[in-house]
This record gives C-alpha cells, structure tokens and sequence, in this order.
C-alpha cells in the first residue's frame, strides 16, 4: 500500500554501502543556462496520501494555490495502488479545470523496472492524451522516483507516444543517460552519501550532487531539486527504521538563490504534500490521510515557505540573478523547530525500542542528524525598501539592518514567544507575535525537528482536517495530545467579527462572514476590530461538524473583553471545576486553544483538558 511510505527504500538498496565523497565544486558547470521562458517549475505532489479524495473538486484548492504561485506543473507520484488511477483521473481532470498540467512519476517503490516496462507505458498511454498533461518538445513529460534498471525502449513501445522521459536515474550507480531525455536528481539535502545527515568526511552536498548530474547529463536538460527541510519520525508505524533529519536551517533561502545561478531548465519542489518527510510547501488543510505524520505535523505550517519563494520563481522564469525585482511588499517569513535539540524525550518518545518492542526495529527516539541543526529562528526579509528587522526569540532579541530586496538572518533560539517586527525611520511598519512558542516540553511526548513556519503579516488559518488527524493519537505515550488543531487565529479574523460591545461580558451577533470562518477553523480567541480590546472570547456553544471543523449553534456569540477572564467564562464550566491552577500552557500545549499569556485554570466538569472541544470545556484565565 503506497500510503506515506519511505521515498528512499529502493533507492538506498541500491546504496546501502555506497557512500559518495563530494566533487569538488566545478563553477564551470554550473553556469545559468538560457532556456529563458522554457525554464518550468514543477512540485511532486503524493498521491498515495489522497485515497481519499472524491471528486475532481477535491484537488481545486491544490491546483489554484500552485498556479497563483508559479507552479507550472504537478508530478504526481504514484505506486500500485487500486484508487490510483482514479485519483489520476480526478487530478487531471482538476487540472485541466484550473489552467495547470501534470505529469505521472512513478515511483519504483512499487513498480519494478525489472518486469514492468509494459505496465508503465500502458498508464503513460492511458492518460498521455489528457489535455492537462505537460508537453515538452511535443512528448509527453514523464518522471520517476529511481527505477534505474528500467527497460526504456519496452515503456515507450507500450506507451504509443512520443515520451520526453525524465527519471530519477543516479548517475552514481553507472547508469547510462543514452536513452532519456532528462534527469531528476531527488537530493536536495547536504547528505553523508548513505542517507543519512553529513558525517566528518562525509558530506555530499546538493551542489555537489548539481556538479554530478549536469555532467553525467551533458547537454541534456537537468530538473535540480529545491527543498526547504527534512525530518521524518516514524516509529511501530514502519517496518523499518525511519527516524533522522538533514540539515535544513537556511537551506530553502540558500538552495534558490543556487537555482538563480545555476539556471536549470526544469525544477521540481521536494514536496507540495509529503507530510511524513516533514518538506510539505502546500497546506496542512489540504486532503490527505494519515499514517502517523501528525504527531509532528499538526499545528506547524508552512505556507509561508511558498511565499518566500514567490519572487524567486518569477525571478528563475525570467532568468534574472536576484529576486528583488519581483518582490512587491514588505514580509517577513520565519521559521523554527518547536523545542530545542538539547530536550530530552526519550522517556515518553514513540521511535524507542522496549519491552513492548522487542524486534527492535526503531533507533533510538532522537532522530540521527539532529546534531546538524542549529538551535536557531531563521528570518527571511522580503522588503521593497530597507528597513530594520527586529527577532525576539523568549529572552534573546537582535536587531537588523536590511537592504531593500530579499536577505536572510539567524537568530538564536530561547523558550518562550517569538516576536517578529519591521521598522522604517522609527516608525513600526508591523510587528505581530507567532502564534507557536517555542517550549521546553516535548510536544505529544515526542521528539519534533519539523519546522514551524510563520509570516508577518500573518497567513491565512492553516488548520488539519480530520482526514490528516486519524492517527494522532496511535501509539502516543502521553495523554495530552489530542487530534484537533490548537494554534490560535487571532489576526485573521478582525475584520470578520463584528465588535464586542463594552462591557465585562457582552454579547455580539457575529458577522455572517464569520460564521464560515467558524466553520473551517478550530474556535480560538480572536482579535477585536477595535484597538480599545485586546482579546475577544469565541462562540459560547459549538457543535462539531462531520468534518471535524466547528460551527456556531447559534448566530448570538458571546465575547469576553476584559484583560482577565471572569470565571467561569464559558458556558458549562462551573466554578467547582476549577480548582487546579497550571502555570504555563504549554504543559497542555498542543491540546488547547490557548492564546500566549493564558493560563488554564483545570478542567470543568470533565478529568481530560481540551479547550478546543466544546464538551471538554476549559476555564482560562490571562
């Protein structure tokens, strides 16, 4: 079953002793190209992680999303699967709705290049004639993750069209690239040559691996990777030993501006929605199922990477050198992991070998690699003119001076609020709080080296669907985590809510606008359009939707408004259930809607806390 499994098993068969010393770097080969508006940005997109998915419609919020931003076409990663060619058809056809293409990369996870020539080119064949499938030089394009031993000549016989075929091939193994048209080259992450994080000695970096393909392919046309991060963490959920991270830190700022030089025909995004690698650009809100990756991907998005990278596909496209003349307002786009490298989980980790384990299948609860990442805020300024950037990370605070134009800064990483602010002549331009802290308790019992990444001004609520939530729980050795999103949305939802009259504990019929914001989102406190009010309450009552989102019972909502909350503050929650007082949220976090600076006060009328679930009710208190 091709649901979220390893990208790398087949590949690493191949080069389980295989360890590839980095070339040196040879500028020569790497000189932009002109392929001028030729050039084409793809983004794999799993499709084994979408069974689920009912209709062409379901794939239209991807589609749109990735056109918006550049995105010319999707590689739609595929394996064995009985739904596949169903969710093929439902992608293409949304494709072709939205203006996008796409093109089928076959992972050879599933098939085998050994027996399935024929089987290849009868899918190529099948859907080949769609008329959102990607064309380049009159064939249809075709990629693959491996298959290196692939009998080419049998897939084109069985495919009937012209191919322009494109594969995962790896040079490194002594394949020939006579009879492709191109190459993908997957690693687009400094490695060890094993896969696994670079090693004192070994360390082959994606440049290097950039030197290896575009002389392996001549004057073929070679698709470089971009990825902004790897970690993955999987435990009992796999049958082998997946639990390590690459070096992610700058790299997605580093890797485009390297793309700007290097001027590569095609690239492709690694990845628009594998979430268990931890590299998703799309939203988490997008369908999609779940095999354990929301134990460290509920509540960290990361839309906010494919903003950063906006200017700098326009810039690749146009074959320009810099970004900045693409940029066309102020923004700040960070990003951090959610504890520091130094905490230790192994206590309540999932990834451990135990006595309820004996096979010993998983390493050791923290991931390998996590040394070679650094305990870091990374700031990304994306400014139409200079100004001074200021990075509160809990007691650290740095100021910067940054030029008009893209440029990147680290600051380093401290429990507690992360601050991000913008500042021209004195004046603030925006300034706005993350709404992750970063905290001193391992999140679910976990080890989580996944990034969480924010904007100023913020994003819309990326909140997961209950489709991405099933297996939360599974496995978990704490009690505190629940399967609901918990990140608050107050700065997106001022301009939707009428405002509170005010008094203590007002009430105010909520705008109908905000009733579909309800609807979608997990209730948190909202911010107030007026400037007198620092915190809104949300909805008294809710009942949950089929999907897992909340809707308002009623259209009358009931504000708080006050700095401190009266007790009780929401309905059903009787003062004889609250009687234990916790001094920081985060000892809960992430199963509650609390906003920075709350407190939760103990449970009303129910032994297990979750301020996100209307019959589990919390008292607060700032």
């Amino acid at each position: 079953m091709n649901f979220i499994t390893s990208s790398w098993a087949l590949v690493w068969l191949f080069c389980a002793s295989l360890t590839v010393a980095a070339p040196a770097f040879d500028r020569a080969l790497l000189q932009r190209s002109s392929y001028g508006s030729d050039r084409l940005v793809f983004c794999h997109f799993m499709v084994g992680i979408v069974a689920d998915r009912t209709s062409a419609a379901d794939y239209d919020a991807d589609m749109k999303r990735a056109k918006s931003y550049g995105i010319d076409a999707f590689a739609l990663n595929i394996g064995t699967d009985s739904y596949t060619d169903t969710q093929l058809g439902y992608a293409y056809e949304s494709a072709n709705n939205n203006g996008m293409k796409v093109f089928i990369s076959f992972d050879f996870n599933w098939f085998s290049p050994g027996s399935d020539a024929s089987t290849v080119g009868a899918k190529i064949a099948k859907f080949a004639s769609n008329p959102a499938q990607l064309m380049v030089d009159g064939k249809a394009f075709v990629s693959s993750f491996a298959g290196d031993a692939l009998d080419v000549a049998t897939m084109r016989s069985a495919a009937g069209v012209g191919v322009f075929f494109a594969p995962n091939y790896h040079p490194q193994l002594g394949t020939s690239a006579n009879d492709i048209d191109a190459a993908l080259n997957w690693m687009g992450w400094d490695n060890d040559g094993n896969n696994k994080a670079p090693s004192a000695g070994n360390n082959v970096t994606v440049q290097a691996g950039d030197a290896i393909y575009t002389k392996w392919l001549g004057s073929k046309p070679y698709i470089a990777p971009v990825s902004p991060w790897f970690s993955t963490h999987y435990g009992p959920e796999v049958s082998y030993s997946k639990n390590w991270v690459f070096p992610g830190d700058l790299l997605w700022y580093r890797r485009w501006n390297d793309i700007l030089t290097l001027g590569p025909r095609f690239l492709e995004i690694i990845t628009w929605n594998d979430y268990g690698e931890s590299h998703y650009i799309g939203p988490l809100s997008s369908k999609h199922g779940d095999d354990g990756n929301s134990k460290w991907t509920n509540d960290m998005p990361h839309d906010g990477w494919l903003d950063m990278a906006k200017p700098f596909i326009a810039a690749y496209k146009a074959g320009a050198s810099s970004p900045n003349s693409y940029i066309t307002s102020d923004q700040l786009v960070y990003w951090y992991r959610p504890t520091l490298k130094t905490l230790d989980c192994d206590a309540t980790d999932t990834t451990m070998v135990s006595a309820n384990n004996p096979s010993g299948n998983y390493f050791e609860g923290r991931p390998n690699g996590a040394d070679s990442m650094e305990d870091s805020v990374f700031v990304v300024a994306l400014l139409t003119s200079a100004g001074k950037i200021t990075v509160t990370s809990g007691s650290n605070s740095q100021s910067f001076d940054a030029p008009a134009g893209a440029s990147a800064y680290e600051v380093p990483m401290a429990v507690g609020s992360q601050k991000f602010t913008l500042t021209r002549n004195g004046a603030t331009v925006f300034s706005d709080t993350s709404l992750r802290d970063v905290s001193d308790v391992c999140p679910c019992g976990i080890y989580n080296f996944n990034a969480y990444v924010g904007t100023v001004p913020a994003s819309l609520s990326d909140p997961m669907g209950a489709e991405g939530l099933a297996s939360l729980t599974v496995g978990l050795h704490v009690s505190t985590c629940s399967a609901v999103p918990s990140l608050g949305t107050a700065s997106n939802y001022g301009s939707t809510l009428a405002a509170p009259a005010t008094s203590t504990t007002a009430s105010s019929t909520a705008a109908s606008s905000a009733t579909a914001n309800y609807a979608t989102s997990t209730p948190a406190l909202y911010a107030a359009s007026t400037a007198a009010m620092t915190k809104v309450g949300r909805p008294t009552a809710y009942s949950k939707s089929a999907v897992g989102g909340y809707a308002p019972m009623a259209t009358q909502v009931s504000f708080v408004t006050s700095v401190t909350y009266a007790t009780p503050t929401l309905a059903g929650a009787g003062t004889d259930g609250c009687t234990k007082t916790i001094t920081a949220s985060s000892q809960i976090f992430p199963t509650n809607c609390l906003q920075s600076g709350e407190l939760w006060r103990g449970p009303a009328g129910d032994a297990t806390p979750d301020c996100c679930d209307p019959v589990k009710l919390c008292c607060r208190e700032m």
